[in-house]
């Protein structure tokens, strides 16, 4: 059936929004469709289409009945029929519309699998064997492959898994099968595993570009930023034009601390398809993060007009912490809200957005509540054990002892390299001021959040040898630990731009002060501070791209601050003097006092722009990026206040660390 052009694009729109997993988007787009032209049967297949994808197996049922009564000859709506029945359970009415599939289409291996598993289902085995049997005649694997593929289409990783693996077993050499097997992999964030899996898969078929994205997203997701930028650089010189490749690539820059570079490549996905809204979403992120709030509020903006469902986009505009939603935004998501069929992810980010809008209004009754929705529904889908988290501290206090630092001043160990300046402590403390005020000196480069020390003790736990950190620490030799010293400064150089010193600037280092002392013995250690209320509050207002787990829960936040506390002190006792502490309030009320004093103790001397360091003109990647652009203000010492009786059971467990004066 042919279709105007507007209406041949906004298909075209659907299904990019489909490959992106953008189901919620891509349904919505369909469902406008259809009120516009009631009968355009591809619309309305393609969403029967992504409601069987979702799980809407009701909703898709209809759909796609009215789908193969205006076109009785669309083999796939009939197949898709045919499969939703199966999937309720209904194998008797699925029979005729994949019978129906595989007479209009009988090239199809998928379509004769599922026939003959609801042939199978209604006790009629010798014409179910026939249908498995076409199905292997048309691809000897095709019909298992189609099999995995539906399990982890419908999150069932496992048997998804088990298939592929026996697909691999028979035939080391099937890309597609181990693609799906890589793909599962990911799922279950085993990065480490995926990778083997990719390398063979483009060794095998150099030019298959989805599994050149694939290994990016596993070398990315383990913090090997620059080799996902090569991978995707392989996937652009083998199509140029594949909007998607330059849309991963510009991310994958933006992860390398290469914003710039991301833009162009962000711009070039636009250019080749201008409705890729994850590519107009990226672009804000790199203009805000360099600086450029009024572009990338507009990119955010062109974003949210294409996925109007997607939460994450208004979080991108309310996490600017400058901007301010006006009352028919307010409006429309406290509406966007209440769709039931909203992802949980969706709802978190309309929920903290809410929370923010009616908090800039001075409303904080209103605005607690959605903090408190937001927060429960995040914490439900992440893994956080705090008893855990104790006893890994305790062990870390236990073991880094003064005899321990003793023994590694005398045997000289740890490389001497002065130049990593770390500034560490909880999130929302501060920590970015003091990264944009060091920044701002000609002999210090800012970086920012650097996984590399995290990388460093995790390289240590060797299960084989039944080593794990910190405990392997005591195995290390003075040269070992030297090496991992010199191993950190490698990692790092690619973050730097020539200053002799640079900070890195990740807050869940607190714990591997001990470990800074060991193997980078003259690096600074810079503790950013703030109260103990304010600091807890402005973690459970923000959500995290990533980690930072124990932040969505009141009391668990409270209990993690009390750890964060312990361990500082135990850091004081066994390293005196070691750690600088610097309280944001401080540095608020006596700006060039507490500038000089951060000065002094990184041994750099006195200049003028750390003091006018909202005019110092790099990327910020944190939330506080467009805050640290403007002077030195007042306004977030004792927010703690406004929602005073809503933080009562927070007061209750941080009482011992409160300052006095506080209740």
């Amino acid at each position: 059936m042919s279709r105007p052009d507007n209406s041949r694009n906004l298909f075209n729109k659907a299904l990019d929004l489909l490959k992106e997993n953008a189901h919620e988007e891509a349904e919505s787009l369909c469902r406008d469709a259809i009120l516009r032209e009631p009968g355009d049967v591809n619309f309305i297949a393609l969403l029967g289409t992504i409601l069987m994808r979702t799980g809407k197996l009701e909703e898709a049922e209809t759909c796609l009945r009215r789908a193969v009564s205006i076109a009785p000859g669309f083999p796939r709506a009939q197949e898709d029929l045919g499969t939703v029945l199966l999937n309720l359970k209904r194998a008797d009415e699925a029979l005729p519309y994949l019978q129906k599939s595989v007479e209009l289409n009988d090239q199809n291996a998928e379509a004769f699998f599922k026939l003959g598993g609801a042939l199978k289902a209604l006790g009629r085995l010798d014409d179910a064997e026939k249908a498995f049997n076409r199905s292997t005649e048309l691809s000897p694997q095709k019909g298992q492959f189609a099999q995995a593929a539906e399990l982890f289409l419908q999150g069932r990783y496992r048997e998804a898994e088990k298939i592929a693996q026996e697909l691999i077993r028979a035939n080391p050499r099937d890309v597609n099968a181990a693609s799906l097997l890589a793909r599962v992999a990911i799922q279950a964030n085993c990065f480490s595993d995926a990778e083997p899996l990719l390398r063979k898969i483009v060794q095998l078929a150099p030019r298959y570009v989805e599994a050149w994205h694939d290994l990016s997203t596993a070398l990315k997701e383990q913090s090997r930023y620059a080799e996902a930028v090569e991978a995707l650089e392989t996937a652009i010189d083998i199509d140029p034009d594949n909007a998607v490749s330059h849309y991963f690539h510009a991310a994958a820059l933006a992860m390398d601390a290469k914003p710039e570079l991301a833009e162009q490549s962000y711009r070039r996905a636009i250019g080749l398809n201008p409705t890729l809204s994850g590519a107009h979403l990226g672009l804000g992120h790199v203009l805000k993060t360099i600086g450029r709030q009024d572009e990338g509020i507009a990119a955010y903006r062109r974003a949210k007009e294409l996925r109007p469902n997607f939460g994450e986009i208004h979080y991108s505009l309310s996490n600017l912490k400058t901007f301010r939603f006006d009352a028919d935004e307010i409006e429309d998501m406290a509406r966007r809200l209440e769709n039931e069929s909203l992802s949980k992810e969706s709802i978190v980010h309309f929920a903290f957005s809410l929370g923010k809008a009616y908090e800039d209004l001075g409303d904080y009754d209103r605005a607690f509540p959605y903090y408190e929705l937001a927060n429960r529904t995040h914490r439900e889908s992440v893994a956080y054990d705090p008893v855990q988290t104790e006893i890994v501290h305790g062990r870390i206090r236990e073991l880094f002892s003064p005899e321990l630092f003793e023994k590694a001043r005398n045997d000289n160990a740890g490389c001497k390299d002065a130049a990593p300046i770390f500034i560490l402590g909880l999130p929302r403390s501060g920590s970015t001021l003091l990264e944009q005020i060091l920044a701002s000196h000609s002999q210090v480069d800012g970086t920012s959040e650097l996984p590399d020390l995290s990388l460093v003790s995790q390289s240590l736990t060797n299960p084989k040898r039944g080593l794990s950190y910190p405990g392997a620490i005591e195995t290390l030799s003075a040269e070992q630990l030297t090496a991992l010293g010199e191993k950190y400064i490698e990692q790092t150089m690619r973050h730097r731009s020539g200053a002799p010193f640079f900070t890195d600037k990740m807050p869940n280092n607190f714990p591997h002060i001990g470990l800074i002392q060991l193997i980078l013995p003259n690096a600074k250690i810079i503790d950013a501070r703030r109260h103990p209320l304010d600091s807890c509050l402005g973690c459970f207002k923000q959500h995290f791209a990533k980690g930072q787990t124990f932040t969505y829960d009141l009391f668990e936040l409270g209990e993690f601050y009390l750890e964060y506390d312990k361990m500082m002190k135990h850091w004081d006792a066994v390293l005196p003097n070691r750690v600088l502490h610097v309280q944001y309030e401080d540095v608020v009320n006596d700006l060039e006092g507490q500038v000089a004093r951060l000065l002094a103790y990184c041994e750099l001397p006195f200049e003028d722009a750390c003091l006018n360091f909202h005019e110092t003109d790099r990327a910020v990647r944190t939330a506080s990026s467009e805050q640290v652009r403007q002077p030195i203000y007042s306004g977030s010492v004792n927010s703690w206040q406004r929602f005073e009786k809503q933080l009562q059971p927070l007061i209750d467990i941080l009482e011992p660390v409160l300052p006095a004066g506080t209740i």
